[in-house]
């Protein structure tokens, strides 16, 4: 299937008729590719041929490579809004895609320095800590962490245990409604453990999002940190 002596590497050709295969939609986005091995035994190179041919995919963006689950043509990327009322259900939903929360932590803490200066209480106050990971259609996009002061939501540990969402819980406290005061957004690498949940490589980036939400009155009631896995999610700020 390869043309040798023609001064194209075998790795090129390779790359440039997968390229044509998803092009023509022979693999669409979300499918996975042949395994590597297969790749090899196809084309009759070695594996580390192949391996140079996905790498190139990967590096213009038509591929994604998920160690020890295969490589898969990349979906397009999720859109979503930071503005003054931001709801992580409600964004993915308005682009048609199925929303899931985990919740991987739920206990009580005291709050560090930083936590405090964003909810404006004191070092060393307990807040409840709560640490999820978000999903769209079942893929793994975010992981967060979220910090409420325990003087306003005693209980919150038990309450966002019961109903699931941020929304509902503090709606269990009488706050109908709150919104976004600031956002910090930076790009940095994630720690081993980050990039496990995230389910992707130490070696890709993320986006990291640092909030802070207040109630109608200008409380302080939610200081957040999320970051977002950057081949999925594309962040958009609005007014």
């Amino acid at each position: 299937m390869l043309t040798r002596g023609t001064g194209v590497a075998l790795w090129r050709q390779i790359h440039d008729r997968l390229e044509r295969e998803i092009a023509s939609g022979r693999y669409g986005p979300g499918d996975r590719l042949p395994s590597e091995s297969r790749l090899s035994a196809e084309y009759g190179v070695n594996r580390h041929t192949i391996r140079r041919a996905l790498s190139g995919l990967e590096e213009d963006g038509l591929i994604r490579v998920e160690q020890g689950r295969g490589s898969f043509v990349r979906e397009p990327v999720i859109h979503y809004p930071v503005s003054r009322r931001t709801r992580f259900s409600e964004n993915l939903s308005r682009q048609r895609r199925e929303p899931g929360n985990v919740l991987l932590l739920a206990v009580e803490a005291e709050a560090d320095p930083r936590v405090a200066e964003a909810l404006a209480i004191e070092p060393g106050d307990v807040v409840a800590r709560i640490t999820s990971a978000g999903e769209a259609d079942g893929r793994r996009i975010s992981y967060s962490t979220s910090f409420f002061p325990r003087t306003l939501f005693p209980g919150m540990v038990r309450a966002y245990r019961e109903f699931g969402s941020v929304t509902r819980a503090l709606k269990h406290f009488g706050v109908a409604d709150y919104s976004r005061k600031r956002t910090r957004i930076i790009a940095r690498m994630p720690t081993t453990e980050e990039a496990e949940e995230l389910r992707q490589p130490r070696t890709r980036p993320v986006l990291v999002t640092e909030s802070v939400n207040v109630d109608g009155a200008g409380v302080p009631v939610e200081f957040g940190v999320c970051l977002f896995a950057s081949d999925w999610v594309q962040i958009l700020v609005e007014p």
